[in-house]
């Protein structure tokens, strides 16, 4: 309890604070910012005057704000506006009839993106669109698809536009498919990495300074809207430092970001690693910042060479023979420098080689408190946890699964599927684990798909991956995305939980996460999200606490404009031919939409135009 009064009283709730000593409490006092004090309502009440503001949570449950231990903010803010997101959306007709739309009010010379997000197992067709349909849509205007890690599929006219010819060769590590005659099909193949796909989206058209830094608003508050409060972000390729900052850290010095982020260094040069590391070192501070941005180290990308994309539609790649001499170079590096590290590693042979380094550079140079994790590690084996137990190391799990499990499965088979990555076990062990998703370019950014494939063990499209032996419960499974992240930037003494002096940072929930069917979990939203104590987003029966409404999205033709983010049903079906067109009314209903005048020679027409978004 405190002296003063609190700032704000949330009451009437059912809030999981995650604290050891009041885990759930009906009232929550906040004040500058802080947590001033958690209990009855009757208890917290007595702390309030007539300046307190008071909120009447009408029962709802509320939790600590949500962290994303790997995310890449800063780089899918530059990018959010420019692109069309078919993340959830149910059916490949429904995402087609998005496209179609998006290529209609797109200006020259802009492309239209779909990038990453989703997985064809999620739609009910099962799969992905052919180059031919997307042809058909999209004859003048540049259209790239990009799938996963392993493919992006081009339109002829994005063909045109980057250059890509019969003379065109491949790159090292990629493959342009062509025909019989030699010439680009419009599949773009990552073998073995995926470096090819992101040098050709690098080709596309940017949006201006202005129009970046109103995305890069737009996509806070789209993490926002899903109660996120915290990420650390993990770099990115194409993500210059401290070029490509610029827009982030202006919105951090005039006050206007609305997630903390923690940021990690993600080296850009292959074979000039060390003097990206070495550079930087003299620019900037490890934990330099305060408690909306600031430094956490270097990775996800340490060196080029140790870099195994995960691509299950083939073999795993095997690292060149100088993965270990370089990361040694880089790794060394830091450790003497005290800079804490994060490295990409989806294969257990890479983690082992990786361990091999470390533990080497270890026995000269103690890595001792030093905060060190790898990213990912899908087929890490125990006695590669117990390594990394050994130097005090932790480990960042992605959903990455959820839209790629059956690939893995029907690589590597569904008993090796049942521990990819085995989360029990790492928590078992008492390593430290962080949750999150590795959005924008391969999963969603959506948090709660990710705590779904946690406490179910299923994909997207409903394959079950694990058996109870590899899932977590759904305090856990918070536990991970709040606390468990935290503790990766070294920030668990000042959030992840809802404990007197802790961060203000929470949202407060569509639906009960605890008592709502297992695969209703993925469709909750936040209908107040509480960043420092100031709302930094509200809905539904708090709508009239929201103060962002009022941001336009720029450029006006951006995707956001007309569908938002992840998909929303009741943000799609507006129609005004009351179903007189209505063709699968299994299908209209699963989307909520009546309109459908398609034909089999033209699956994405329709009869009428009375779409209206």
């Amino acid at each position: 309890m405190v002296d003063k009064s609190i700032d704000l009283l949330l009451f009437n709730g059912k809030i999981t604070t995650l604290d050891n000593q009041k885990p759930e409490v009906s009232a929550i006092g906040l004040k500058n910012g802080a947590v001033a004090a958690i209990g009855t309502d009757e208890e917290v009440k007595k702390l309030t005057d007539n300046t307190t503001q008071q909120i009447d949570l009408k029962k709802r449950r509320v939790i600590p704000g949500l962290n994303d231990s790997h995310l890449h903010l800063i780089r899918g803010g530059l990018n959010y506006n420019m692109e069309l997101r078919w993340d959830g959306v149910p059916s490949l007709a429904y995402a087609m009839e998005m496209l179609k739309e998006q290529v209609r009010r797109t200006p020259p010379p802009q492309w239209v993106r779909v990038i990453g997000g989703w997985s064809e197992f999620q739609f009910i067709e099962k799969r992905l669109p052919t180059l031919e349909e997307i042809n058909a849509i999209a004859p003048d205007t540049p259209v790239f698809i990009l799938h996963l890690y392993d493919r992006a599929l081009l339109n002829a006219a994005a063909l045109r536009a980057i250059g890509y010819t019969k003379e065109t060769p491949d790159p090292i590590g990629g493959r342009i498919e062509r025909d019989k005659n030699g010439n680009p099909t419009g599949i773009l193949i990552a073998e073995p990495n995926a470096m090819i796909l992101y040098s050709t989206l690098a080709k596309g058209p940017k949006l201006n300074l202005g129009d970046q830094t109103n995305s890069t608003r737009h996509f806070m508050r789209e993490l926002n809207r899903l109660g996120l409060t915290s990420c650390i972000d993990a770099g990115g390729g194409f993500q210059n430092y401290p070029d490509d900052y610029q827009v982030i850290e202006n919105l951090h010095k005039n006050n206007q970001l609305t997630i903390r982020i923690a940021y990690n260094l993600f080296t850009q040069k292959p074979g000039g690693e060390l003097s990206d590391f070495q550079k930087w070192s003299k620019m900037v501070t490890p934990y330099s910042g305060d408690g909306m941005y600031r430094q956490n180290g270097a990775g996800e990308m340490l060196v080029f060479s140790a870099a195994d994309f995960e691509d299950f539609l083939y073999e795993r790649p095997d690292m060149p023979s100088n993965m270990d001499g370089d990361l040694k170079k880089v790794v060394r590096f830091l450790v003497e420098n005290r800079w804490p590290f994060r490295l990409h590693a989806t294969y257990n042979e890479t983690i082992s080689r990786a361990l091999d380094v470390f533990e080497e550079i270890n026995r000269d140079v103690p890595f001792k408190d030093l905060c060190w994790f790898f990213d990912h590690a899908e087929t890490i084996t125990d006695l590669n946890l117990e390594r990394i137990k050994v130097l005090n190391g932790g480990i960042a799990i992605q959903h990455r699964m959820a839209y790629q499990g059956e690939y893995f499965i029907n690589r590597y088979g569904k008993q090796a599927a049942k521990r990819s990555p085995p989360i029990r076990k790492m928590l078992e062990m008492g390593i430290p684990v962080g949750a999150g998703t590795d959005a924008t370019r391969v999963a969603s950014y959506n948090p709660w798909v990710s705590l779904y494939w946690m406490v179910t063990g299923k994909t997207v499209g409903g394959t079950a991956l694990y058996g109870d032996e590899n899932k977590i419960d759904r305090l856990e499974a918070l536990r991970l995305y709040t606390l468990g992240s935290a503790k990766l930037s070294r920030e668990e003494n000042n959030k992840g939980t809802l404990s007197v002096g802790m961060y203000a940072d929470m949202a407060v929930l569509s639906e009960d996460y605890f008592s709502v069917p297992e695969d209703s979990i993925k469709d909750i939203t936040s209908q107040l999200t509480i960043l420092g104590g100031k709302v930094v987003y509200a809905a539904g029966d708090f709508s009239e606490l929201d103060q962002g409404n009022a941001l336009p999205v720029s450029p006006d033709w951006s995707p956001v404009a007309y569908y938002g983010g992840y998909y929303q049903p009741a943000a799609h079906s507006h129609c005004s031919c009351h179903g007189k067109h209505a063709k699968k009314a299994s299908l209209d209903n699963l989307l909520g939409v009546t309109c459908r005048e398609a034909t089999p020679l033209n699956p994405w027409s329709f009869g009428c135009d009375c779409f209206a978004y």
